[in-house]
């Protein structure tokens, strides 16, 4: 008889608005169970408790990490709490998985790369976005080299979603679409196109009732020569709304990649054949549309989680590969603080 799977037990903390969705993906996903869930606010707190049947529940991060014994902790609180919660964990040894963004500064970042790296314990920021089943679909197409070499891409999110109705806090923050979606949407350059070598940005604001930027644009020079546009908005109001799809055009030396609406990526090739691949996501019996193709990246990033913890190696998207997502976000707002000024991103990175 096979050795059976071990059960990791987690914990949760934050149970606000995102958090069901990682709890609904933990309940699906075989080998693992959440047996904790934290929150300061004592009604958001007993609701998650109710939902989900999990019935230890803390009001303290600290008294949680001090009673239970875990193999890793779900930090989905918002930025500002991150560096303390993340060290807090560190020094328990516990393994963490942290909601995006990961920091508020860069300073914090790498404190909570350092405090992991010391304590000897696994730090994976939660960029859910590339595991998105169209996104993994066209990096499988770059990876058996269809177009040959890329030369210019373009990941594109425009839309007029109302995102403040669920997330009302987002229209009272100075920094919103770069921070809180164009952060998605830079990963997936990143990971679809390589590390940058030189940005600049532009950014605005459109919908007078909230404070921050709500449309940008960055110009990218990766370290491969490719360069990318990346660019996003909920200012555009489509004659289709297809939020929450990402679409990308990819061109590269013997043909073109496009993954356009409703997750159809068409690969051409000059002179050759032209197909289409269906790139819809699966639709969970949790999950609802348009968010479906999200909540299935939430589920593909934590069964990766858990993978890398039966394997011991590295998240795809550890604390260290992320900073240098962070990065590119507070460079594109210092860019488009100076009228768009080029930014040598390899000079920008801190070490870590």
């Amino acid at each position: 008889m096979g050795n059976p799977v071990k059960t990791r037990k987690g914990a949760l903390i934050g149970c606000g608005f995102f958090s069901k969705n990682h709890l609904h993906a933990w309940q699906q996903l075989e080998g693992v169970e959440i047996v904790a869930l934290c929150d300061a606010n004592a009604q958001r707190l007993q609701e998650a408790s109710t939902e989900f049947g999990i019935t230890k529940v803390y009001a303290s991060a600290e008294d949680l990490l001090a009673r239970e014994a875990l193999d890793f902790v779900d930090i989905a609180t918002t930025a500002a709490s991150h560096r303390s919660l993340v060290e807090m964990a560190a020094r328990h040894g516990v393994p963490c998985i942290c909601q995006k963004p990961f920091a508020n500064t860069l300073d914090d970042a790498v404190a909570m790369i350092q405090a992991c790296r010391k304590a000897g314990v696994p730090l994976m920021v939660h960029e859910n976005f590339r595991w998105q089943s169209s996104i993994q679909a066209v990096r499988k197409a770059l990876d058996e080299d269809h177009i040959g070499q890329p030369f210019w891409g373009r990941v594109s999110f425009r839309s007029a979603y109302d995102v403040f109705s669920g997330q009302p806090y987002l229209a009272t923050e100075d920094r919103f679409i770069l921070q809180d979606l164009g952060i998605h949407i830079i990963d997936i350059a990143r990971f679809l196109f390589g590390e940058v070598a030189t940005m600049s940005a532009s950014a605005t604001r459109i919908n007078p009732k909230i404070r921050g930027e709500d449309v940008a644009t960055l110009l990218m020079k990766h370290t491969s020569g490719l360069t990318s546009v990346v660019d996003c908005s909920y200012a555009t109001a489509n004659t289709r709304e297809l939020f929450p799809q990402t679409l990308i055009e990819i061109d590269g030396a013997l043909g073109t990649l496009r993954l356009g609406a409703d997750y159809q990526l068409t690969i051409h090739v000059k002179g050759g054949a032209t197909q289409v691949v269906d790139c819809a996501p699966p639709l969970h019996d949790w999950a609802q549309r348009p968010w479906h193709n999200i909540q299935d990246s939430v589920l593909n990033i934590q069964a990766h989680w858990l993978q890398c913890l039966t394997d011991a190696r590295e998240p795809q998207t550890s604390g260290v590969d992320n900073l240098n997502t962070l990065v590119l976000v507070e460079k594109a707002y210092e860019s488009a603080a100076h009228q768009q000024t080029t930014i040598d991103i390899q000079k920008a990175t801190p070490p870590c």
